[in-house]
């Protein structure tokens, strides 16, 4: 039986990441991987996702020109191709991970895993050890059991990038990142979406101001938005609610994930509802295994499962490495405009600090782009201006952030922001004056 110094089961964002990372500190590591590599991630969410929201951006782009005066002809949609794109994109990026994983001399189980206690792994026909072992198994598609869903025909995100002709009509059922991110995905490319969402507002984890900004963009595309009423019962093709009868072409859920917690359960590792119990450094209830992404508590992004990966494997090694601290992970939405946000937002500050906005309308980049809705937003303690929280609500949003988080961890405060020199015209410039703002000296405001 061959024994290895750690076992990875799953190869999505945190394990193949873990495992690469810890053969690159000399360990001995098996990987195992029941479906593809690269996990729900790269092949049925954010990566496909992103690829799609990428089309409809291009459409929107022709559109804009069309009103500055450039000139063209009927835009159409060849989906099919579109969807070839996305096939051959995801394909180049998981021979990519393929190949990391085997340049690192990594040993790849392809198949269901199954332990006990001892740390025994067993992968169809093989059966090996491993002096630790790190549980990345991931999650999937929760759907709520509502009256009568078992007479609709419908969709979840691990089965709608499947789809090989553009939907005439999609109704998605939720409001949070990827219900918000798959309407702003068809809704450009001519497909008439409704939103379905029972809560008050869409996008209730993010950024309070940055929703009224999406909301008005979706009735501009056309997104039918229904908030704030009771599911009663779906009959076929009718789902019948406290505000009426809609009716359905295509149905997507998106309502949220579950983890897959199969393994943990048989080992009899103790949990926290639903999730995993692990301490600050992600090991569970039983010595030696360890649990990371979706399983665990904080934020079911890929980026979080990765750097939970490479804590754990640090950990390990007596690296002694510093706890995850939730407030310096990045949360994006990907939707036009983008929304990036880390650390602390204003519902969640008091009197003994401020919050300096700045509209990015006032941008001169951001009105040559035709780029104006949205802002800069930066909270930070008063007097010496640490930075406790930053959100950006603009094209691009999702790299113009890591400016300020890139300052923040490396121990900058809103001062040495306001120091740097920002090249003219960018965007990030009004990263220059918001922070200036905390001390009174914007200049553009």
């Amino acid at each position: 039986m061959e024994n290895f110094d750690l076992a990875v089961i799953g190869a999505g964002p945190g394990g193949y990441v873990a495992a690469i990372h810890a053969a690159k500190n000399g360990m001995k590591v098996a990987l195992v991987e029941r479906g593809k590599v690269g996990g729900a991630c790269y092949n049925v969410g954010c990566i496909p996702s992103k690829i799609l929201l990428e089309h409809s951006k291009l459409v929107q782009e022709i559109e804009r020109g069309k009103s500055w005066g450039i000139e063209t002809s009927t835009v159409n949609i060849n989906f099919p191709r579109l969807m070839q794109r996305k096939d051959a994109v995801i394909a180049e990026l998981l021979a990519n991970i393929e190949g990391f994983i085997a340049n690192n001399q990594i040993t790849f189980y392809r198949g269901e895993a199954s332990m006990t206690q001892d740390l025994t792994v067993t992968v169809g026909t093989a059966t090996f050890t491993a002096k630790d072992i790190i549980l990345a198994t991931g999650s999937k598609p929760f759907v709520p059991p509502f009256k009568g869903l078992e007479t609709a025909t419908y969709y979840t995100t691990d089965t709608f990038f499947d789809m090989k002709e553009l939907p005439k009509q999609l109704t998605i059922i939720g409001g949070g990142v990827i219900a918000v991110e798959m309407a702003f995905s068809l809704a450009p490319l001519g497909t008439k979406v409704t939103m379905l969402n029972h809560s008050l507002d869409v996008l209730q984890t993010e950024e309070p101001d940055a929703r009224p900004i999406i909301r008005e963009r979706m009735t501009k595309l056309g997104i039918e938005l229904v908030t704030d009423f009771q599911f009663d019962f779906f009959n076929g093709s009718e789902i019948h609610t406290s505000k009426g009868v809609y009716t359905y072409e295509n149905l997507l859920f998106a309502t949220g994930r579950r983890p897959n917690t199969e393994i943990a359960e048989k080992l009899g590792l103790d949990f926290d509802g639903r999730l995993i119990a692990v301490n600050e450094h992600l090991e569970t209830s039983q010595p030696h295994i360890y649990a990371i992404g979706d399983l665990v508590g904080g934020y079911q992004l890929a980026h979080a499962a990765s750097a939970e990966g490479l804590h754990v494997v640090e950990h390990i090694l007596g690296q002694e490495p510093t706890t995850i601290d939730q407030t310096l992970i990045p949360r994006c939405v990907y939707t036009h405009p983008e929304i990036a946000t880390f650390g602390l937002q204003e519902d969640q500050i008091d009197e003994a600090y401020m919050m300096m906005k700045i509209p990015i309308r006032t941008n001169p980049k951001a009105l040559m782009e035709g780029n104006v809705n949205g802002f800069v937003k930066l909270l930070a303690t008063k007097g010496e201006g640490c930075i406790l929280g930053a959100c950006v609500v603009g094209d691009g949003a999702t790299e113009i952030l890591n400016t300020i988080l890139a300052t923040k961890n490396a121990g900058g405060t809103a001062a040495t922001l306001a120091q740097m020199i920002f090249p003219h015209p960018t965007i990030s410039e009004h990263i220059g004056d918001v922070t200036k703002a905390v001390f009174g000296k914007a200049i553009h405001m």
